[in-house]
């Protein structure tokens, strides 16, 4: 008989998607070949958790299972998606990228030193105004920081940093866990010494021997002209600190372009509707066309209709390769007036009348 899956995770039948995650994840470091080599049977133990993680983490599959088994899912026509490698399934169920970057990354499992420090984000806000001309930012945030008062060793300024008595100074323990598939051995860093293999004998002050803080920084970000909404600035270094030894993460910043009410773009190229009156329609004339650089007097030419377009050749945006800004294109609105007076009507009566005769 199939092992249960919320027994093959090691999880209530209640849990949640955060905690079932967090046990898949726990699963297939200790059953990944650089930690569980001594194991034969660890790639299908894997598979095996695996399989149980595809139909927890998915809300429809995990009902059918709740209420009808293996048979129901079966019946239903699923079936896992458990071939290939081993980083192959973790890229299906996870979207990473393959090799060593779903362990070392997604897993942060087999890492014999201090930790780097995490990533951070932040959203800014910027006018289409500002991608024509590119701009610049002050982001405020709260980062992990290496710890003024003790340099980020952990230790009491003037005191010694002695070698960790739990590792012996080689910053790795092994552990062995009993999971469903049996006794699993992991190896990871050193929980006494975070992996630096040495300790503060009087830990500082400021930081408790941790040798990081939290603080508030500011970076002054420099958005780039040309820039879409939805693309990411990275700074390299400035996200959390790491521990001791270790490089910081990097900040990334997200950018939204503001909507404007007078231009819409698309791409490098920008539209502007410009309501015409019908006689200017008519008989041709200039009107006024909001731009970047202001608004422009545009000429309509006689008989112009609704839905037609002029364009502005380099009055678009520019691209973040540089080169030639994009066109910017008036899209005519004939303005029919709702109201006239009785002079005004004779002469459109008369109007109508003579091109009648034509």
């Amino acid at each position: 008989m199939p092992t249960d899956y919320y027994e093959l995770l090691g999880v209530e039948r209640n849990a949640g998607e955060r905690e079932i995650k967090k046990a898949f994840r726990r699963l297939a470091r200790d059953l990944h070949p650089d930690v569980n080599s001594h194991d034969p049977d660890a790639e299908e133990k894997f598979k095996q958790a695996a399989e149980a993680y595809e139909v927890l983490s998915d809300p429809e599959r995990r009902r059918t299972y709740d209420s009808y088994g293996h048979e129901g899912l079966r019946s239903g026509g699923w079936a896992p998606h458990t071939s290939g490698s081993m980083d192959d399934i973790l890229s299906s169920l996870f979207g990473t990228g393959g090799g060593g970057s779903i362990f070392g990354d997604l897993f942060g499992g087999g890492r014999s030193g201090p930790a780097q420090g995490s990533d951070l984000g932040v959203e800014i806000e910027i006018t289409l105004n500002e991608v024509l001309t590119g701009t610049k930012r002050q982001v405020e945030l709260e980062a992990v920081t290496t710890c003024e008062h003790c340099r980020g060793n952990g230790a009491k300024p003037g005191t010694p940093i002695q070698t960790c008595e739990s590792c012996g100074g080689a910053g790795q323990v092994q552990q062995v866990r009993r999971t469903a598939f049996g006794q699993l051995v992991q190896t990871g860093a050193c929980p006494s010494c975070g992996g630096d293999g040495r300790v503060a004998e009087h830990p500082c002050e400021h930081c408790e021997g941790a040798g990081r803080v939290v603080r508030e920084r500011s970076w002054d970000v420099e958005v780039p002209a040309g820039i879409e909404s939805g693309q990411r600035i990275r700074i390299a270094g400035a996200g959390h600190a790491g521990e001791s030894g270790a490089p910081p993460g990097d900040l990334y910043v997200l950018v939204s372009v503001a909507d404007d009410e007078r231009l819409e773009r698309r791409g490098q190229d920008l539209i502007a509707v410009v309501e015409v009156p019908a006689t200017v329609a008519m008989i041709g004339g200039s009107v006024a066309a909001p731009t970047l650089d202001g608004d422009r007097q545009v000429e309509v030419r006689a008989g112009a209709q609704r839905g037609e377009t002029i364009k502005l050749a380099g009055m678009g945006l520019p691209s973040l390769r540089g080169g030639r800004r994009g066109d910017q294109h008036v899209l005519v609105d004939i303005v029919i007036p709702r109201k006239l007076n009785r002079r005004q009507r004779d002469l459109a009566r008369q109007l109508n009348e003579s091109l009648g005769e034509g």
